[in-house]
């Protein structure tokens, strides 16, 4: 679950995420978005429980599911099963992710998805990324006699005031140079890294996967899969400055991964069930 102001985005939905995020305290309030990475079932197999408790509660009024075509393909016939015949009790919006670039934005926040090869069409990864501000320099304004308040507000917005003295104050003297925003980039599932580089480039974090350690790199070839240091790598050259790895197979021990990886990009962390990490930026 990523959390930014008002938003909730769910990524992905494999079977018990339903219980997972009542254990969390997360629960259902808001959760109106949900992001597919693909559409292999183990990353939405749980969506046949969570709108059917969505419908039979009318916890929230509608849905969205933004996600590859095929993916999105399979979760309609999925529903199909799951809801029954005729009109749903609340309403799904499916969001085809068709080509990279923003797909949802506002004042100060920019969702944008770009290609990921794995086994299968339509694999996509999100970057979610702050946009650059401007800080409201306080010392400046209080020497231009600028009072608190809607004043210094409209400044920060970018507009010009004038003062009861009749001086008129710009933005551009109280507000310091642009700074940017913190960036998260959440990759699924994914057979190799060169073409990930560009778009995970100086994330605050990257959320990847690693199922493999480096004796398993045949496996991970054949399957479409990483293997930790191949994950490290990728963070090491796009200048990532903190590395989430998920997606473990069960054959090995977490500390084994951390090793492999840690050898390679010293600041990763294994992430856990429950786990909860404010992603701010980094210089």
């Amino acid at each position: 679950m990523v959390l930014y102001k008002e938003y909730r985005f769910l990524i992905d939905c494999g079977e018990g995420t339903q219980r997972q995020l009542l254990k969390s305290g997360l629960g259902f309030r808001r959760l109106d978005k949900i992001l597919l990475t693909h559409g292999h079932l183990d990353h939405i197999l749980g969506l046949g429980g969570l709108i059917s408790t969505f419908a039979r509660w009318e916890a929230i009024p509608s849905i969205e599911l933004y996600g590859g075509a095929w993916a999105l393909e399979r979760v309609r016939a999925l529903m199909a099963v799951v809801l029954g015949p005729g009109d749903p009790p609340l309403e799904i919006r499916y969001f085809p992710l068709e080509k990279e670039g923003v797909i949802l934005e506002d004042d100060t926040f920019q969702l944008s998805i770009f290609p990921v090869s794995h086994r299968g069409p339509d694999c996509w990864g999100y970057n979610f990324c702050e946009k650059e501000r401007r800080p409201f320099l306080v010392d400046k304004a209080e020497a231009l006699g600028v009072p608190a308040g809607p004043c210094r507000r409209e400044l920060v917005q970018g507009k010009s005031i004038r003062l009861d003295t009749g001086q008129v104050v710009h933005p551009d003297q109280v507000l310091g140079p642009p700074q940017p925003g913190s960036k998260l980039s959440f990759v699924g599932d994914a057979g190799r890294t060169d073409n990930l580089i560009e778009h995970v480039a100086g994330a605050d974090a990257l959320v990847i996967e690693a199922t493999y350690l480096a004796e398993g790199a045949d496996l991970a070839r054949e399957f479409g899969h990483l293997t930790a240091a191949q994950a490290a790598d990728l963070a090491l050259r796009a200048g990532v400055k903190t590395l989430y790895l998920t997606h473990i197979s069960r054959r090995y021990r977490e500390k084994d991964i951390l090793q492999e990886a840690q050898s390679v990009f010293p600041n990763t962390v294994v992430a856990r069930d429950f786990d909860s990490f404010r992603v701010t930026r980094q210089v």
